[in-house]
């Protein structure tokens, strides 16, 4: 295995770039679990994400027995600002999934690279670039497009996946500056630990001993979505907020290549290829431009 310590700059880069890759294709795969399951067991969005969190406290408390490694805050308000952001935004795009197609729902998500750029915008003026701010409003254009604008209609499925996009760019941009003083395993034994404890304080009523059934579908969706999490959180080591986000925002491409053939989505149209094509020349063109 590379070390970060032992690599060149660019082999740092091209590994914080494969970790972000990584974690989206296994964030999408989650929501496919999750449409898979619907037509066998009866399980809410709420369980699906305590059941993610808990096995990734788990694994986390494991990793960090074995390596003899101790909990390490130096920042609170950078650690709880992402644990609230990102359990908020995982909740809301696992209520997209449940309440609309797979597709949009990833979509709708992935709008959060969008958010980040402009939040820079906003927030750190050193960070202000009128030409990027163009090109994010070119993405908005292939958002619209993708979600086919003569057919779709205000839906809470909509609602929810926006909503995870908004609340995904706080999380991400914590995450960014959490990293500067917080250990991989530190972040993340805050995040699942307190966003279990949060979800079973709000959602206990909806969460129960699962069958053998259940309990298939609730573990290949929390594997695959902490393996994403810790990829993201690797890949953050060495890249910036909007980098990842960019490089993140493949998923976009992912949903409308396989949604059709492994989650039984509707297939796009012309004028939504047009959008993810607009969408992917955005996110190749502010990647290439923030290097």
């Amino acid at each position: 295995m590379l070390s970060h310590k032992s690599t060149d700059p660019f082999s740092r880069q091209l590994l914080g770039w494969l970790a972000v890759f990584g974690s989206t294709f296994c964030f999408y795969l989650a929501t496919v679990i999750i449409r898979w399951s619907e037509s066998e067991v009866t399980i809410g969005s709420a369980y699906f994400v305590f059941a993610r969190f808990l096995l990734g406290f788990i694994v986390v408390s494991a990793v960090m027995l074995v390596q003899r490694q101790r909990f390490l805050p130096k920042n609170y308000h950078y650690l709880l600002g992402r644990t609230l952001a990102n359990t908020f935004a995982v909740f809301c795009f696992y209520k997209a999934v449940a309440t609309g197609s797979v597709s949009e729902a990833n979509i709708l998500n992935m709008t959060y690279p969008l958010f980040v750029a402009m939040f820079s915008w906003f927030f750190w003026k050193n960070q202000r670039d009128i030409c990027s701010m163009v090109v994010v409003i070119v993405a908005f254009i292939g958002v619209w497009l993708v979600l086919a604008p003569g057919d779709i209609s205000i839906n809470m499925g909509n609602i929810w996946g926006i909503t995870s996009g908004v609340s995904g760019a706080a999380a991400i941009l914590y995450l960014n500056v959490s990293r500067r003083c917080h250990d991989s395993q530190t972040i993340l034994f805050m995040l699942f630990g307190l966003g279990a404890v949060l979800i079973y304080c709000f959602f206990y009523e909806t969460i129960f001993w699962p069958s053998q059934q259940e309990f298939g579908y609730l573990f290949a969706c929390s594997v695959v979505g902490v393996l994403g999490q810790y990829l993201l959180t690797y890949g953050f080591l060495f890249v910036t907020a909007v980098e990842g986000s960019i490089i993140s925002s493949s998923r976009i491409l992912i949903a409308a290549f396989l949604g059709p053939c492994i989650a039984g989505d509707p297939p796009l149209a012309f004028m939504g290829w047009c959008g993810v094509v607009l969408i992917f020349s955005a996110n190749t063109f502010l990647a290439i431009r923030k290097s």
